[in-house]
């Protein structure tokens, strides 16, 4: 598990947006709603909260020190 500032990756940010499988289960309209992570995919679910409390995103950062 990460600790700390994560480092964004231009090219996993542009495939995340471009795969096939994105696109298939769009238009498909196959998206389970916001929350039901849970019930999908439980194990996947529970690292990314805690992934999410454990590290900051350089965005975030950027923004508190220009909103000062």
């Amino acid at each position: 598990m990460k600790f700390g500032v994560r480092k964004p990756s231009l090219k996993k940010s542009i495939a995340a947006r471009t795969s096939l499988k994105r696109v298939v289960r769009h238009n498909m309209g196959l998206k389970a709603p916001r929350g039901w992570g849970w019930l999908t995919n439980p194990k996947r679910a529970a690292y990314n909260r805690v992934y999410s409390r454990s590290t900051v995103s350089l965005w975030s950062i950027l923004r508190k020190l220009l909103s000062r």
